[in-house]
């Protein structure tokens, strides 16, 4: 039986649009994020005239209690930051020793966030059919790019593997994430075992898997970690009770905190024994131990 090689484990702090179109509050929460030991504090960035169409911009929120607008449209450009905002949210976050970075839902967005050049930019589930987009990660931004497999049948996984091996160092730039795109997501479907099947399936293809969890609770996320998972990816929120669809499924700062830390003392454990007796077992040995 192989072991796995542990390395320590990657949080991504998903801030998205839980800063509710308020930039202050997305500071505060980049603040919280590095506090609580965050890898990454990440936004999301959408052009909404190009992501929608007329009729999805200008019908109702199917949620009229969580929505900033009088319709779609208008909800999702509250929300939306500008690229000189998302500039100001990189320094801030570089400022205080923590790395930004952005999911992009459209070829515009992964363009405007390109110019930043941050560490990563994530692909959302929803969006890793968008080759016009996948393209111009591939072929214009030198960083990694990570792409959840929520919602994609197996076809489609393959076809993103495979555009991505055409340029051969584009793989070493691409990582991958189990995932269950629900909000929140019961533990049965949760699926963990994925992990193993990305790594039969795609291990060797490219540089890391993930998983990005939207279920209830931190648990998951250290069996997610010990089944091979280099990145964990949860929603993050100050107040899960704030107007907005993904609060409820976010963790607020003392789970955050209590995750990383998990994680960390995970990474710790995760070792053999460098000798037959550990000297903190010898006193132990001698007291207890049976001796014919």
């Amino acid at each position: 039986m192989s072991i796995l090689s542990y390395e320590k484990p990657k949080v991504i702090s998903e801030i998205g649009c839980n800063h509710m179109g308020d930039f202050e509050i997305a500071k505060e929460l980049i603040k919280l994020s590095k506090d609580c030991g965050a890898t990454i504090a990440k936004f999301q960035k959408r052009n909404n005239r190009e992501l929608l169409t007329e009729e999805q911009y200008n019908a109702p929120h199917p949620h009229p209690y969580n929505s900033y607008g009088a319709t779609y449209g208008d909800h999702r450009d509250y929300l939306e930051f500008t690229v000189e905002q998302h500039k100001r949210l990189k320094e801030y976050a570089e400022s205080i020793g923590i790395d930004y970075s952005t999911s992009v839902w459209d070829t515009t967005s992964a363009k405007e966030i390109i110019n930043l050049n941050p560490v990563l930019i994530k692909v959302p589930s929803a969006c890793n059919n968008n080759y016009e987009m996948l393209k111009v990660l591939r072929d214009d931004y030198r960083g990694e790019v990570h792409i959840s497999f929520g919602m994609t049948t197996l076809r489609e996984e393959k076809e993103v593997i495979e555009f991505f091996e055409e340029k051969q160092q584009a793989k070493n730039r691409l990582v991958i994430y189990s995932c269950t795109s629900g909000y929140p997501v019961k533990f049965n479907d949760v699926c963990l075992l994925e992990i193993n099947r990305l790594y039969t399936e795609y291990g060797n293809r490219v540089k890391e898997i993930g998983f990005s969890g939207h279920h209830l609770g931190i648990a998951i996320d250290i069996a997610a970690y010990t089944l091979g998972a280099k990145w964990i990816e949860r929603h993050f929120t100050k107040d899960r009770t704030w107007k907005g669809t993904d609060h409820a499924a976010s963790l607020e700062v003392p789970g955050l905190q209590k995750l990383i830390r998990d994680l960390e003392h995970t990474y710790e454990a995760l070792t053999l024994k460098s000798s037959e007796i550990l000297e903190v077992e010898l006193e132990q040995r001698n007291k207890l131990k049976y001796c014919k």
